[in-house]
């Protein structure tokens, strides 16, 4: 009840929504108060606001309710098989380079389970819908840790160098990272895990790129870099062209440590049947 009223900053509105009285919702309230022997709410005209003592309760009372959201969801997974919904954090480029089959062999496999793919801006983004139960699964470039959520690699792909079939580079069967030093690239979204992996990866061979404008995904990189318009380090995602077919020609740096990519979730022991499979079968078909 304490948590209802901190996220909806109002005693009567909570009262209403579960058929009490006002007077009855400020009692839980103040009986919490006495029993922690600080104030939890401040009273303003227009509703309430969770001290700072408030908000610390809150925060622990949260995750402890987020974690019965997802037990029961489990529940009920497991009384009607594998029937429900699988939340997915991805974009379309992750969707044909990774998850394409995947999708495919899922759904033969458990035609009953809806796959729902949301975009999310950012990883903070999708942590946050994990957090709270908006999401299942987050397709995620694997970072540093973060609190509450567990990472699991799936895939490490390697660097590539994507030039035009004309580029002087073209023809090498490799590059060391050092011989583009200085190199005018495409730059990769700039806040995003995958650009400042490749950066980390470049300044421990003393490697540093002038960069050309940022794109917004991988594919449009590919793309530039076929159009002639500049080169493109980008990692060795599943369903690229084959080297020395057509327009493009992809150029391995083995000396760039590579960026692994796989799942975040809430907790893998929390996870739904259906959401698990769905894991598990993106791992076994990338």
């Amino acid at each position: 009840m304490f948590v209802a009223v901190c996220r909806a900053g109002s005693l009567s509105s909570v009262a209403r929504d579960l058929g009490r009285t006002q007077s009855a919702v400020s009692q839980h309230v103040k009986r919490l108060e006495r029993e922690t022997g600080v104030a939890l709410l401040e009273r303003r005209p227009r509703g309430v606001v969770p001290t700072r003592a408030g908000r610390i309760l809150e925060a622990a009372a949260g995750e402890g309710i987020n974690a019965l959201d997802v037990a029961v969801r489990q529940l009920r997974d497991l009384v009607d098989g594998h029937s429900g919904y699988v939340r997915v954090a991805t974009g379309a480029t992750t969707v044909r380079h990774f998850m394409s089959d995947a999708v495919v062999a899922f759904r033969r496999r458990h035609p009953t389970v809806n796959l729902e793919f949301r975009t999310v801006s950012s990883g903070r983004g999708s942590f946050d819908a994990l957090a709270d139960g908006t999401l299942d699964l987050a397709w995620i470039t694997i970072g540093p840790p973060v609190r509450g959520i567990e990472q699991r690699t799936v895939a490490e792909l390697p660097w590539l160098l994507a030039v035009r079939a004309d580029d002087p580079l073209a023809g090498r069967r490799h590059l060391d990272p050092a011989e583009l030093s200085g190199a005018r690239v495409i730059r990769l979204p700039p806040n995003s895990t995958s650009a400042a992996h490749l950066e980390a990866a470049c300044a421990e061979r003393g490697v540093r790129f002038a960069y050309e404008p940022s794109v917004a995904d991988w594919d449009t990189a590919l793309l530039l870099a076929e159009l002639g318009i500049g080169r493109a380090v980008v990692p060795a995602v599943p369903g690229l062209p084959v080297p020395g077919d057509g327009p493009l020609r992809l150029v391995p740096l083995p000396g760039l440590r590579p960026l692994p990519v796989g799942w975040a979730v809430r907790r893998w022991d929390a996870l739904s049947p259906p959401a698990r499979a769905f894991a598990d079968t993106v791992a076994a078909l990338r």
